[in-house]
């Protein structure tokens, strides 16, 4: 009987998340996709995704399947813990989305939240 064991990850991502992000990453290879929380937005915090530098001292890398790498900054973290990160395209655009377990409320944008 073989073990397999799975490391822990703070979210999650939706296979159409890891198929936007392989696309976006072959264009950026110097660059990770980030993932962060910041305060603002009609509800206090907002999500926000760029493309940055893997900065030692305040990132973790996080490795999800097909090769995609994430950083997360440890003052985020707590805030997108058990979340799932998605890629959606429809008529009003294309975009990343969070659903967050830990949020009590949204705003109409999607991007903006309350604790």
């Amino acid at each position: 009987m073989e073990l397999k064991t799975k490391k822990a990850m703070p979210f999650q991502l939706s296979d159409q998340a890891i198929a936007k992000l392989s696309m976006l990453s072959n264009s950026n290879n110097e660059k990770y996709f980030r993932v962060y929380v910041t305060g603002g937005g009609c509800s206090g915090f907002q999500y926000g995704f760029k493309f940055d530098e893997f900065d030692a001292e305040e990132d973790s890398l996080l490795d999800f399947d097909h090769g995609i790498k994430v950083l997360l900054d440890q003052l985020s973290y707590p805030y997108l813990a058990g979340s799932l990160i998605d890629y959606k395209e429809d008529l009003m655009g294309a975009k990343f989305t969070v659903e967050n377990p830990n949020a009590a409320s949204t705003c109409g944008c999607g991007s903006s939240f309350s604790i």
